[in-house]
């Protein structure tokens, strides 16, 4: 028998088995902690709690370490591209040059949607968000493709995987497309999955478009640093409506809609806010005496992480990548030289480092993305394209998984005990 961890409540004593991972924290079973002492655990957020097993994401935050597979991604942000990460992270495995072109041939095939579908974006208003459009489409993916929405077939998961990963790009271009009047474009499969995303975006039916290689280079790290964050709000969230059996476009959707919060998905577009805010490099100082008084409200955003207590290793890959991106598409804006400075200011600021306020990968991926000419109103919606991958690997080990049940959290009741009813002209 493994470690086992013992404790004593109400003066009954307790052993639960101790669970051990390939790397990480070990776990304590308490499943069986109801039935033996009629009490549940207490942990609001589930911060403390492992709510399943999985092989696809591991995050060391203390250390600043992030794993997809076990590969570092640092490692696959610098080296890979974002179709061999949705690869790896679908398979177990970094995919051979004949499996990765077979994927890339089948992605590519399912990139259009059904010509419906486009009387669906005319149902919104004009300046409807563009994360409220991609929340209603998402979820009425499952009406257009019933041939893929039998959780029990493995063939049919596969296939509304591929088509959740291909069709999303084209989704969120044509929620941007709807917002500013402009047609729709098809897709181009002659051009890569990221190259064809940017010209669904900005390209026009009356012209050519060029992708920048800088630019098709930088958006790809995005999606790839965004694939997967192990067991966060969304994800939990999808795989809670997983477990009820849900078809997977519509647990993709109730993943959309948990992003959309401002706490989770709306980080990078927070940062980019702060940013106009302070307006010039001049004024960093000012708003850096502000941070650090505890009764000012002001805070930096872009700066610290939850889960990450040292630098955010998706972080250190974006640093680089801002330079790239400015160089190539000639920006002079001074709110990047604003954010440039602040960034200088942080790390070598004593304040900083010891509260250990990095900054975070929202920081530059919102710089970047401003730069590229999106909205801030399509960061969330950047942000959950890239995050389907993930969303669908979690959801398809959920379903695979012989253990799994539907999810159940339990509570801690503070409301009155019994009581009986009084009529209404008594009381």
């Amino acid at each position: 028998m493994g470690d086992q961890a013992k404790f004593s409540v109400g003066g009954k004593d307790v052993d639960c088995a101790v669970m051990k991972g390939s790397v990480g924290p070990d776990v304590i079973d308490i499943r069986k902690l109801y039935g033996q002492t009629g009490m549940f655990t207490f942990d609001p957020g589930f911060t403390s709690t492992a709510s399943c097993e999985s092989a696809l994401t591991f995050i060391d935050g203390e250390e600043g370490v992030l794993l997809h597979r076990g590969y570092p991604i640092g490692q696959l942000a610098e080296q890979s591209s974002f179709m061999e990460v949705c690869y790896l992270l679908l398979n177990g495995e970094l995919p051979s040059k004949d499996e990765l072109e077979q994927f890339d041939y089948t992605i590519s095939r399912h990139t259009m949607v059904h010509e419906q579908l486009a009387t669906f974006y005319r149902g919104f208003r004009r300046d409807a968000h563009p994360m409220a459009i991609m929340c209603g489409v998402v979820g009425a993916l499952s009406a257009f493709y019933h041939d893929s929405t039998d959780i029990a077939d493995p063939l049919q998961r596969r296939i509304a995987s591929h088509r959740l990963i291909a069709k999303m790009p084209t989704i969120a271009a044509m929620a941007y497309k709807y917002s500013i009047g402009q047609p729709f474009l098809y897709p181009d499969n002659s051009l890569s999955y990221t190259g064809n995303f940017l010209r669904m975006t900005f390209g026009v039916p009356a012209e050519e478009y060029e992708v920048l290689p800088a630019v098709e280079k930088a958006m790809d790290r995005i999606f790839i640093l965004h694939a997967d964050h192990e067991q966060n709000a969304s994800t939990s969230t999808v795989r809670l409506a997983g477990s009820s059996g849900a078809n997977p476009f519509a647990c993709i959707a109730a993943g959309i809609a948990c992003l959309w919060g401002p706490a989770h998905g709306g980080a990078n577009e927070a940062a980019l806010e702060m940013l106009r805010e302070i307006g010039t490099p001049d004024r960093i100082p000012h708003y850096i005496e502000r941070a650090k008084d505890k009764d000012d409200p002001f805070r930096l955003m872009g700066f610290g992480h939850r889960v990450y207590k040292n630098y955010d290793p998706r972080a250190t890959v974006m640093q680089s990548t801002v330079r790239e991106v400015f160089d190539a598409m000639k920006v002079t804006d001074p709110l990047f030289e604003t954010a440039l400075r602040l960034e200088e200011i942080a790390l070598n600021d004593p304040y900083f480092i010891e509260k250990k306020l990095f900054p975070n990968v929202d920081f530059y991926s919102g710089i970047i993305l401003s730069a590229i000419g999106f909205p801030t109103t399509m960061f969330t919606v950047l942000f959950a394209l890239a995050r389907t991958v993930g969303w669908v690997a979690q959801w398809n080990e959920m379903i695979s998984d012989p253990g799994q049940k539907i999810g159940r959290p339990r509570q801690l009741y503070t409301g009155p005990v019994q009581r009986d009813y009084v009529p209404v002209d008594q009381r």
